[in-house]
């Protein structure tokens, strides 16, 4: 479902020379796995993250998603792609200030053209948010707005999951909802791939890869 080969990225500077983020990284998620991906801060794992979702295009080396290679596509391809295949979940949650959860969910649509409001609705009420779904994030607690963002990652049905440090915020009730459901998600057949320093999140993991060791 996932396959980077000998990834190699390097961000350039003023000065020359650039900074190597990640280098000759080779990784592969399976259909129906759930990977973690760990290691030291700076070490380049968000980096990789970004580039496994088709938003920041390698220096060098190839990746697979699905099937299809996404830096292969034009801009417009690339994006309609992501919005069809894969979903993300970030520490920050990313929700839109302005929208309430239920239309927060119902965001991806703009992307796939794709409405489909009893979707939304059920993925509210799957993640406890019915009482909540008309308040804006402000009005949520961190935990809510965690969850809203993995509902919104869902809406699509994507075929992967990416999602960076997904319970850095959470109370540990709350980071037992969230994994749970990137668990149940790889058990229906998607793939995972996560980076987290949280041990407890890592241990629900199939496999655990370490950069930068």
């Amino acid at each position: 479902m996932i396959r980077l080969e000998k990834i190699t990225h390097r961000y350039s500077s003023p000065e020359g020379g650039g900074v190597v983020a990640v280098e000759n990284v080779n990784l592969s998620v399976a259909e129906g796995k759930f990977v973690a991906l760990k290691g030291p801060s700076g070490c380049g794992k968000s980096t990789l993250l970004l580039i496994a979702g088709g938003l920041l295009r390698p220096t060098s080396g190839d990746l697979e998603i699905a099937g299809v290679e996404p830096y292969k596509l034009a801009l417009d391809e690339r994006a309609a792609f992501r919005a069809s295949t894969i979903g993300f979940v970030f520490q920050q949650f990313h929700l839109v200030p302005y929208l309430d959860v239920l239309d927060n969910v119902l965001a991806p649509s703009l992307a796939s053209g794709r409405k489909d409001r009893k979707r939304a609705e059920a993925l509210v009420e799957q993640f406890g948010l019915t009482p909540r779904a008309y308040h804006t994030p402000s009005a949520l607690s961190t935990g809510e707005r965690q969850r809203a963002a993995m509902a919104r990652a869902l809406y699509n049905k994507p075929k992967v999951l990416l999602a960076d440090e997904p319970t850095g915020n959470l109370d540990p009730e709350n980071a037992d909802i969230v994994l749970k459901q990137l668990v149940a998600f790889a058990d229906q057949g998607g793939a995972v791939l996560m980076v987290t320093h949280a041990s407890d999140a890592s241990a629900v993991a199939d496999e655990i890869i370490t950069l930068g060791h």
